[in-house]
């Protein structure tokens, strides 16, 4: 809701209802009816790689779930284009490949992802998920509020959605096995599907397909 501040407690809680997907450290940022929390597993930049984190002017935020396997190299390729790091994090290399590339960022990436980033210049968020679908990644538009995270239980912390199940998922399962994207087990919760982008301004959002199998390049067994 553009015209409503972000509840800090409220985000906490959120945040600390995946405190089992991150108990190394924690964060929160909020700019006015912004908020980004993150849970921290410490893999890479163990003791510098705090979240939510920003670029050199403070204008790009992000929270990350994964890991980019290539990172090093977009790190050089970045400094050799200007940007300057303040952690060694694989993190932060996504917050300046975005500056760069905008949501073109993402072909670059190798890796396994779900991330959000605050972009405070042109009033955007971006949500991605990575091409497979490895991170899980939920959001709810409910009311005029965007809320996500990487499991539905964290969601339903704000009160603000439903609990109603989804019959149509409930097929789902029983004809597949899993619920596949969009979908939850929740009417109102639905699950970025993988290879997708989503993008919130000024209370619409609008979800992008980036990436798909090519099923043109066929190896050759003859």
């Amino acid at each position: 809701d553009k015209e409503k501040a972000v509840d800090e407690n409220m985000l906490t809680r959120m945040r600390d209802m995946l405190l089992h997907r991150g108990p190394d450290d924690a964060g929160n940022f909020i700019d006015k009816n912004i908020g980004l929390g993150a849970r921290r597993l410490s893999i890479i930049d163990i003791t510098g790689g705090h979240q939510p984190i920003h670029n050199e002017e403070k204008t790009i935020w992000i929270v990350f779930n994964g890991e980019i396997y290539n990172y090093v190299t977009l790190r050089e390729s970045l400094q050799k284009q200007g940007h300057n790091f303040y952690t060694r994090s694989d993190t932060e290399v996504i917050v300046h490949l975005y500056e760069e590339y905008n949501s073109d960022c993402l072909t670059k990436l190798r890796g396994m992802f779900a991330l959000a980033i605050w972009d405070v210049r042109n009033k955007t968020l971006f949500l991605a998920r990575d091409r497979l679908g490895i991170k899980p990644l939920y959001y709810a538009y409910k009311d005029g509020n965007l809320i996500f995270g990487s499991e539905p239980k964290s969601i339903l912390k704000t009160n603000l959605v439903s609990r109603d199940i989804d019959n149509d998922a409930i097929s789902c399962y029983f004809t597949y096995g899993y619920i596949p994207s969009p979908y939850s087990i929740f009417k109102d919760i639905r699950k970025l599907p993988p290879a997708n982008f989503l993008l919130w301004h000024e209370g619409t959002i609008k979800i992008h397909k980036y990436w798909e199998i090519d099923y043109q390049n066929k190896l050759n067994l003859s």
